[in-house]
Parts: structure tokens; sequence; C-alpha cells
């Protein structure tokens, strides 16, 4: 495998130029649950703007969050800046150089350890990614579903007795390499697999029925009602969400539910007057484990009020301020959207 990796590894990626502990802890967090090429461009622009620890751990909550805004899974951005502080303040900057030092940082479990100090510190850990355990659970017919503990427990024993003592940065990125372009999902390329001599499924023809799938379930739907509410000049009310829970942390347009009478929840939760303008056409989000009809709703403030400044967990923004808070995507989209529309009430303030 070494040798296949030495010829059709991948040796370009941006984390692996100058493979400090630090560059290759962003890249793992952010490769969890997603692809290579979604977060090529996200690490480079977050690397130009923290390039270092220090400089993450000194950085407002909100700047991570709208770096991070559009990869997702909003907690590994939190825990990313969480553990940057611990790393200043405990480790004096430098990554923790144990297993268990490293396990204690916040959004790091034992693979994502394992990765970091095998790749930037050739420590031997074994590590279980996606990847590998698709290839592990190939290579020796673990049938069942990684996600039980029984076959996770089976798959680490595999990782650890084929981890080597020696090159286990290579090895490391090998077999992730490997997952990630020839032991694929679907449609594996066993004919080029520099292991298919003695894996289990590939000699039998059934590569695609390992691992086992995870249980289906019918994902839930859900209702909310987005409101956009605009003051006279031209700004849009943001409420910033709880710290824990979907888009935790980040900023968000006020919602309310598809029963409640949005007027009543401006004047009930921020003391504003509203009219009601229009609504704009709905969408569906899909998360993880339920999908979320929005039906945005513009509501335009009657009056000059901005008692609403006095909460911290509020706030009227520009446009032009959008890019430096934290946005969920589908929000960010929303509000770019309704900034730009041809016949935005926000747009008619902003050019009279």
């Amino acid at each position: 495998m070494l040798r296949w990796f030495a010829e059709h590894g991948r040796r370009d990626l941006p984390w692996q130029t100058d493979p400090t502990p630090y560059r290759v802890w962003v890249s793992e967090i952010m490769l969890q649950q997603t692809q290579v090429a979604t977060v090529i461009p996200y690490y480079s622009r977050f690397m130009e703007r923290f390039p270092t620890v220090t400089a993450l751990a000194k950085a407002d909550l909100d700047a991570v969050l709208s770096h991070w805004s559009g990869l997702g899974y909003y907690s590994r951005a939190r825990n990313l800046h969480e553990a940057a502080g611990l790393i200043v303040g405990e480790h004096n900057g430098a990554f923790p150089d144990t297993l268990d030092q490293a396990m204690a940082l916040p959004g790091i479990g034992r693979s994502t350890a394992g990765a970091i100090l095998a790749l930037s510190k050739d420590q031997r850990h074994p590590i279980l990614d996606g990847n590998c355990k698709r290839v592990l659970a190939r290579y020796h017919a673990v049938p069942g579903w990684p996600g039980e503990s029984g076959v996770a427990k089976r798959l680490w024993s595999h990782a650890d007795a084929h981890t080597p003592d020696a090159n286990v940065a290579r090895y490391t990125q090998a077999i992730m390499d490997l997952g990630a372009t020839v032991c694929t999902r679907t449609r594996p390329h066993c004919d080029v697999c520099p292991v298919a001599d003695h894996c289990a499924t590939g000699l039998t023809g059934t590569p695609e029925q390992f691992p086992g799938r995870r249980p289906k379930k019918i994902q839930p739907v859900k209702e909310t009602r987005m409101l956009i509410v605009y003051s006279p000049d031209g700004s849009v009310l943001l409420e910033r969400r709880p710290p824990a829970g979907i888009w935790g942390g980040l900023w968000s347009l006020p919602e309310c539910a598809t029963h409640e009478d949005p007027y009543e929840v401006c004047v009930q939760c921020f003391g504003l007057e509203t009219a009601s303008v229009d609504a704009l056409p709905g969408f569906r989000h899909t998360f993880t484990h339920y999908h979320l009809d929005i039906s945005p709703l513009t509501l335009a403030v009657t009056d000059d009020s901005t008692d609403i400044m006095e909460r911290p967990d509020l706030l009227w923004a520009r446009e032009a301020d959008l890019e430096d808070r934290g946005l969920p995507a589908p929000v960010r989209r929303l509000l770019e959207d309704f900034f730009r529309m041809d016949e935005s009430p926000c747009q008619e303030r902003l050019t009279a």
C-alpha cells in the first residue's frame, strides 16, 4: 500500500504543505462529515484569516463562524475555537503531544487525535475515519453497521493491527487515500487496488455489501417561518441562536411557528410594531435527522425603535454587515437574495 501511495496517493492537498499539528488539526475537523473538494476552499480562506493557533484563539467567535458558514455542523467551529484557547492557555500554544491530552480537547475524538499526531508528528496511532472503516470492513469482511459498538470494536482492532511502527504518517494518509479514491462507497475500483489479492470481499465480488448500512429512519418534516424584519433605514433584524442545538451560536432570522401571529411575535419578543410586506418563496433545508420547511415573511418596522440594541443577542444588520457574521448558509442565501431583489423594500429605501 505504501508503494501504491508513493505513485498514486494525494500529495497536493493544502494541509499536506507544511503539515504542522495546527494545520492538520484544522483540516481533520473540517473533513469530518465533509468531502475534500468542499473543504479545500474553506480551508484556504480559514488559514489565511487564522494562520496560527494563537490567531484563532484571539479571534472573535463571530469571525470564526463566518468563515465556517456553509460547511455545516457548526459545533465543529465552536469546539475548534474553544480548543485553540485551551492550547494557548494550558499548552503554551503547542498542540498536545499525547493521545489522551489531544482527546481532552473539545471536538477531538480518538480517530481525529490519532490522525493529527500521526500525520504531523509520525506517532503510531491507529485511525478509523469513514474511509478507513470502509477499507477495513471490506478487507476483513466485517459485517454490520460501523456505528454499532461491537462492529466498531472489531474495526479498531484491525486498524491497530495494520498500523505499522514506522512510516506512520505515510501509512495513515495512504489508507485514507485508498478509501477516498479506490475503495469508494459505490463502484470500488478493485482492479487497481494494491491489496485486492488479500481482500476478503474483493475476492468474493461482494465489496459493496460492506460495511453494513445505517438502519433507515423516516426523516420527520418540521415547519417554521423566518421573519425578515427590516427597519426604516433598510437594516434587517438578526437574532443569535442559543449556543447548543442546530446552528448554535450563529446569527439567524427571528422565527415563529406557523400557528403564531408574526406581528404579535415582533411586539412581544422585540417590542417592534410591524406591517407585513410580502411572503417570499418557501424552501426546504435538510439536516441529518430531519427536513425543515422554511417560509420567509418580510415585515416592515413602522417606527424608529432601537430598544432591541440593549440586548446582546439582537442586532440590526445591513447587507455589508453580513460578511463578518456567522450565518447559517440558507439564511445567508435568503438575505443576500432579499437585499438584491429588484423590488426589495430595503433596496428602495437605500436608493431613495
